[in-house]
């Protein structure tokens, strides 16, 4: 008998977007006179296919096919819009494929979204029983696992409050604890668990490790490099609708650092080039340590932000970069002068390539972005290029031991400590 639980073949979904018409209304004849033309197109070319300005097809996935045997541990990585969250909802049976086939073994508990599941009305006890049910449970095995659930949540103050009164954060544990203790085959667990603060997140990891080494399937996506790496034997990494790679996930993991992507870099050309009449810059690059294009860092190891640039005439030029996060929090800035290469250089005419090391163990996870400066001699006919590139520091949680939540900071150094008997 085939240990194989989950088994998806030339998976494909596609949505429809719709787009604004520039006219104020459609009146009657114009729908009239569409469909007419519509019609007419298709009665006297039949093979030819006709693109409707007004709707977009969007693959969120394309001809997708994988295996999941039972007792698998698998994460599932990609950047956003990569069509993780669709993977799992059509595997949670709450979105219906385009095309393709899937055939699940066994009863599935998915905890996708804040709420997903939950009735507003309804108190958080009147939830835990009808969130079961919708599990397939029955009430004596919901009543043999309540107290169970309760005290993982941590709810029990607000048991008999309808949960639209509750925050995210109560929502998450609550739909969790139900989802994790009611024992389906297997467990689909998505970003949510963010929500929670660190300590319930720890919680809520330390149970999926257990319902994986007690034999069930887990799928589980999160952009936790470190919590992916702990709990996941194998990794799926997902890159505009298709399964880009599949195996280890020490393998996957490397392969996703090193995906290369226009955000990470930018290359202008002739009269595009942005600077003044002194100094032209042709592009901006990140680089790891072997030199390849990156779109993300492992905060780890060293990153380098690349400038290559044109001198239009002689002069003294310096640079300057600026690291901010996506909530404009400036990490820091760098000014090229304090390097002895650059210090009162004088540059002829010509292009050049500057270089500035981000050294490894410095920079906290989260998404950031480079701002370039470039000063002349009299630090007045200068330019600014803001958000140049972007990037995702990435911690693959090697140096984090048990610990899976999130350090806080803008930076996150590894500094030298030294302990001694007294």
């Amino acid at each position: 008998m085939s240990d194989t639980v989950i088994r998806v073949e030339n998976l494909s979904k596609r949505y429809v977007i719709g787009h604004q018409r520039q006219e104020r209304y459609v009146a009657l004849r114009d729908v009239i006179a569409n469909g007419a033309r519509s019609l007419k197109q298709r009665i006297f070319h039949p093979m030819q296919k006709f693109e409707d300005p007004e709707h977009e097809e969007f693959w969120a996935l394309k001809d997708v096919s994988f295996e999941i045997k039972q007792g698998d541990r698998v994460g599932i990585i990609g950047r956003n819009g990569a069509g993780k969250s669709t993977l799992l909802k059509i595997l949670s049976r709450i979105t219906e494929p385009t095309s393709g086939r899937i055939s699940i073994k066994g009863r599935v508990a998915s905890l996708l979204e804040v709420g997903t599941g939950f009735h507003p009305e309804l108190t958080g006890r009147e939830n835990i029983f009808l969130n079961g049910a919708i599990l397939g449970m029955g009430r004596a095995e919901i009543k043999k696992k309540f107290d169970e659930i309760v005290d993982f949540a941590e709810v029990e103050k607000f048991l008999d409050t309808p949960v639209k009164h509750y925050s995210s954060g109560m929502y998450v544990r609550l739909a969790f604890a139900v989802a994790a203790h009611l024992e389906p085959e297997i467990l689909i667990v998505d970003e949510v668990l963010a929500v929670g603060d660190a300590a319930f997140q720890s919680k809520c990891l330390g149970k999926i490790g257990e319902f994986g080494e007690s034999g069930r399937t887990v799928i589980f996506v999160s952009h936790n490099m470190s919590a992916i790496r702990r709990l996941c034997d194998i990794s799926s990494l997902i890159n505009k609708g298709e399964i880009q790679a599949y195996g280890k996930t020490s393998d996957i993991l490397s392969m996703y650092l090193s995906d290369p992507s226009v955000g990470s870099q930018i290359v202008w050309e002739g009269e595009q080039r942005p600077g003044n009449e002194s100094t032209k810059i042709n592009a901006i690059k990140l680089r790891n340590y072997c030199g390849k294009a990156i779109s993300s860092v492992n905060i780890s190891e060293e990153a380098f932000v690349e400038i290559d640039f044109e001198v239009l005439k002689d002069l003294t030029i310096q640079f300057s970069i600026v690291l901010m996060n996506e909530n404009d929090d400036c990490i820091f800035s760098s000014l090229s002068n304090l390097e002895n290469n650059f210090h009162n250089k004088h540059f002829k005419s010509g292009k050049y390539k500057s270089t500035c090391c981000i050294y490894g163990n410095l920079l906290n996870a989260g998404k950031l972005k480079i701002s370039l400066i470039c000063f002349t001699q009299d630090w007045g006919n200068g330019f600014r290029l803001d958000n140049c590139i972007s990037f995702d520091a990435i911690d693959d949680g090697i140096l984090k031991a048990d610990y899976l939540g999130n350090f806080g900071g803008l930076t996150r150094p590894k500094l030298n400590w030294q302990t001694t008997h007294n």
